[in-house]
């Protein structure tokens, strides 16, 4: 897809992320979200700066000039404690503040630039889909009126398809519903079981943000429970 185009689903969806957090109480950012281990505070700085991140890896494919999504290898860390404590007014502007960086990042590249292959993202045109992931998954995260199935359809696939070939604790067979051929993870045999359902139940099950009530196995069985998606 256009990364362009796909940028335009990355302004709603951050919009949609940052209402949500508006309408939380202004000292919430102490409660825990969805994530084990993770407060409101967490969650929210870790979108904001994961948009710097993403700003980062376009300046280096746009100028040439080496720019980690991270400074150093702690930099994730330390920047989420250092902002998880700041009031929710506060934090919704980061998001907002952020988020105009990156799309201002975005529109300054030029075609050729996309093409250039990055750490972390694959390329520069597989940038705008990666923050696109990193807004929807963790808007469920906040645990309030948005889940798993507010995402689109397309969101929801091709999340499953990216979640699927990057797994590697499971060896499953996936039948998404309305899909023609199964996805596979792992090398299955015949004895591997074959999980269906909604497309939507399947990937946010996958990525731990569902507990898979839609969800068939065959053979007859349990669920397995995959890793969070952090």
């Amino acid at each position: 897809m256009d990364p362009l185009v796909l940028m335009t689903d990355v302004d709603q969806a951050t919009e949609r992320l940052a209402r949500t957090a508006e309408e939380l109480p202004p000292d919430a950012q102490s409660a825990p979200c969805r994530l084990p281990g993770w407060t409101i505070g967490h969650l929210l700085t870790h979108v904001a700066r994961n948009a710097d991140a993403f700003t980062n890896l376009l300046t280096w494919a746009r100028t040439g000039v080496e720019t980690p999504a991270y400074a150093t290898p702690t930099a994730r860390t330390e920047g989420i404690e250092a902002g998880r404590h700041r009031p929710i007014a506060e934090q919704v502007a980061d998001i907002r503040e952020s988020h105009e960086r990156f799309a201002d990042a975005a529109a300054a590249m030029p075609a050729e630039a996309w093409t250039v292959p990055l750490p972390m993202a694959g390329s520069a045109a597989a940038v705008p889909w990666g923050r696109l992931r990193e807004v929807e998954v963790h808007h469920v995260d906040l645990g309030g009126a948005y889940t798993a199935e507010d995402w689109t359809d397309a969101f929801a696939l091709r999340l499953l398809r990216e979640v699927a070939t990057g797994e590697t604790s499971l060896t499953l067979v996936l039948r998404p519903h309305g899909l023609d051929h199964p996805l596979t993870i792992g090398t299955p045999t015949a004895a591997t079981p074959a999980v269906g359902g909604p497309t939507r139940a399947l990937a946010a099950w996958l990525t731990g943000r569902g507990d898979g009530a839609e969800l068939t196995v065959s053979p007859d069985g349990e669920l397995p429970v995959p890793p969070v998606w952090k």
